[in-house]
């Protein structure tokens, strides 16, 4: 559902993604760590169409997503880590724009909104100003919109910011539902437990490489620790560059 194919993405004389290769089929659940600035938002704005890659290509449900914008975002929803809602309108009337934009009929606008409101928790916030919410509510919004068209892959950028522990769990609850039932999830997140607790596979970007790519016990064979994640982690991106600062080769699964 996901391809990316030799991707590149250059800024002037910043290689911000270099090369990467990778395949996401339906209905997994990929979760992308990396340090920072290590490209995982990059590469998430290539797939979401918002920014040209240098080289290569990206493909949403075998739509390149510059070729075939239209294709591709019928079947995408993308969060970002801090999403951009019209502050004047409530949650319900931005749920409804949203809707409008992907062509659903009310019927199906209103039996969608109706059971992610609920699941969401948002009943008591419907018709006040997105403006006064916070941000942990504002992200719930975010999250039911992106959510209520049924796109076949979802690409989010750091879920968990802002949520509290409650809605932390819902979130996880609907996005590992919703990837049994054959949506793709492809997830950046800083923080390890999510993506240990979550994916299907998880692939870690360092210095605008995919260095490694695997199920989490797989990643644990090949750093040979057999700890937690984070020591796994830790270890991969140590060994990705030499102190000189070179890179090293891509590895893939």
């Amino acid at each position: 559902m996901i391809e990316l194919i030799g991707l590149v993405k250059r800024f002037g004389d910043l290689t911000a993604v270099d090369g990467i290769d990778l395949t996401v089929h339906k209905g997994e659940f990929f979760g992308v760590l990396g340090p920072n600035a290590a490209g995982k938002t990059t590469t998430i704005r290539i797939i979401a169409g918002l920014i040209k890659p240098t080289a290569g290509c990206a493909r949403v449900a075998g739509y390149d997503v510059q070729k075939d914008p239209l294709e591709a975002r019928k079947r995408l929803a993308y969060v970002p880590d801090f999403p951009f809602l019209y502050d004047k309108l409530t949650p319900w009337e931005f749920m409804r724009f949203t809707g409008q934009l992907f062509q659903m009929s009310n019927a199906d606008m209103e039996n969608r909104a109706k059971e992610l409101i609920e699941r969401f928790h948002l009943a008591p916030y419907l018709t006040k100003p997105i403006e006064g919410l916070s941000h942990g509510t504002r992200q719930r919004v975010a999250i039911a919109s992106a959510l209520l068209h049924d796109p076949e892959v979802f690409v989010i950028d750091e879920p968990m910011v802002g949520l509290d522990p409650q809605h932390t769990r819902v979130v996880k609850d609907i996005l590992k539902e919703r990837s049994r039932n054959g949506m793709t999830v492809f997830l950046s997140t800083h923080q390890l437990s999510v993506a240990e607790e979550m994916a299907d596979r998880i692939g870690i970007i360092h210095q605008g490489r995919l260095i490694a790519v695997g199920t989490r016990d797989q990643l644990r064979d090949r750093d040979g620790s057999g700890g937690a994640l984070e020591e796994t982690f830790l270890s991969l991106t140590s060994e990705a560059a030499d102190p000189s600062g070179n890179r090293s080769p891509e590895t893939r699964e």
